[in-house]
């Protein structure tokens, strides 16, 4: 079964644009790639906004779908586990999943330019840069380009994909169409990105297979790390209040800040004042809309129809299996128009669900990590698990390790929170209770 279009374009070439051009490349189309940046493997990305990203088994089912698995391999780290730094300076690792189990470090514009090499090695691909869309007329079905030189052309289009982020023009579009509904919701705190260089001959200044946190009850550090042995750092802090970004104006008091509550982490940044007070101080929203599509003619997909916070590492990896469902659905209607309407059927309740889940697990990176509290539930989970290898997976492994959809993540992860709570009153413990009470939620 084929859809029926000759030539697709995609507004966007960032993560998920890119890899949903080469799922419809492999179909056939011929695919326009509209960007409003510069080719970035040509320039240099702008500092301060190159959160690292963790890749994880969606993401790696959906590029292993189109056989780019091994290209994105050689550029991604394993990281077995959270190393948390405590306040006291001691450290203490939690396991992400079984033995062998990890989550990927990849730099944000390292996979970028790796998934545009990927894109562009198909003829049917091309990816047109410097291109700012404004201005996308649905019922006309053609949207304004602005060049560089100011210069404005009019671009018809038959299939357009919104894959421009989470300030999409064609989102901005179907805004002004009846009955859409949009929100968009700020948490209070931003990040500011530091940097861990490397040291000697490339070595790691620290474990290099984990995912670094310095929790701080309502703020974080966090670092990733990079193939060239540095690490990527991203401060979560409140714009306002107290203790903000707002309070820090000097020098003096960003050194004081620092190394009061990471002076493991300042004494392997030498450049961190430079970097507070360079790198921007960026926001983080979340973005729920529906519907996601208009007519048989156009689509959002990733950031575009749901921006999530960076907190469960999920962001991308849920614009690539957006991607995976997508491709899956299209050899199962005969139109665009049903194709569109069964898309966003299937992928809505689960990105409400990860965009919930990845505000709780802000919650939980920032605070809980070091709560006894917390730890001993941690320790309760981590033994059904070991009783019932074969039944029991986590909230966190069901979101990290496996395709199971996110809605029923979110809800199973709720009932084993419940079960964790009940577990956790119980002062003399022992494996048979906690068998009996386990089998309340072993699906």
């Amino acid at each position: 079964m084929s859809l029926q279009a000759e030539r697709i374009t995609i507004l966007g070439s960032g993560l998920v644009g890119s890899l949903l051009a080469i799922y419809l490349a492999k179909r056939g189309y011929q695919v326009d790639i509209y960007e409003r940046r510069p080719d970035m493997r040509k320039n240099r990305v702008a500092a301060g906004r190159s959160i690292n990203l963790a890749l994880s088994e969606r993401g790696w089912t959906a590029l292993e779908q189109v056989g780019i698995r091994k290209q994105i391999e050689d550029v991604a780290i394993p990281m077995y586990a959270r190393m948390v730094h405590n306040t006291d300076g001691s450290l203490s690792g939690q396991p992400y999943g079984k033995d062998g189990q990890a989550i990927y470090s990849v730099s944000r514009g390292g996979l970028n330019c790796t998934l545009m090499d990927c894109a562009e090695r198909f003829p049917n691909i091309s990816i047109h840069f410097n291109q700012r869309i404004e201005d996308v007329n649905l019922k006309e079905k053609q949207f304004a380009v602005i060049k560089e030189d100011g210069q404005v052309d009019r671009i018809n289009y038959e299939i357009l994909f919104g894959a421009d982020g989470a300030f999409s023009a064609l989102r901005a579009a179907l805004q002004r169409t009846d009955r859409f509904e949009y929100s968009q919701s700020y948490i209070e705190h931003g990040y500011k990105e530091l940097t861990i260089p490397a040291g000697d001959s490339g070595s790691f200044l620290m474990e290099k297979n984990a995912l670094h946190i310095w929790p701080r009850k309502n703020f974080m550090l966090i670092a990733l790390p990079n193939q060239d042995g540095s690490f990527t750092c991203t401060l979560f802090f409140q714009f306002d209040g107290e203790e903000s970004f707002s309070r820090i104006k000097t020098k003096a008091e960003a050194h004081d800040f620092l190394n009061r509550y990471f002076p493991d982490a300042v004494a392997m940044m030498p450049h961190c004042l430079d970097d507070f007070f360079h790198n921007p101080t960026s926001s983080l929203v979340t973005v729920r809309c529906y519907p996601w599509s208009y007519e048989d003619s156009a689509c959002l997909i990733g950031d575009s129809a749901h921006a999530i916070v960076p907190f469960f590492g999920q962001g991308m990896n849920c614009g690539f299996e957006d991607c995976r469902i997508l491709d899956q659905l299209m050899t199962e209607h005969a139109n665009w128009h049903e194709l569109f309407g069964a898309f966003q059927l299937s992928r809505k309740p689960n990105a409400d669900a990860i965009a919930t889940l990845a505000l709780n697990n802000f919650i939980e990176m920032r605070d809980l990590v070091a709560d006894p509290h917390f730890l001993k539930k941690k320790k309760i989970e981590s033994r059904i698990a070991q009783l019932y290898p074969d039944q029991f997976i986590s909230a966190y492994g069901m979101v990290s390790f496996t395709n199971i959809p996110y809605a029923d993540a979110l809800r199973r992860g709720r009932e084993q929170n419940n079960l964790l709570e009940e577990l956790s009153a119980i002062p003399n413990l022992d494996d048979d209770i906690l068998s009996a009470m386990s089998k309340k939620i072993l699906k």
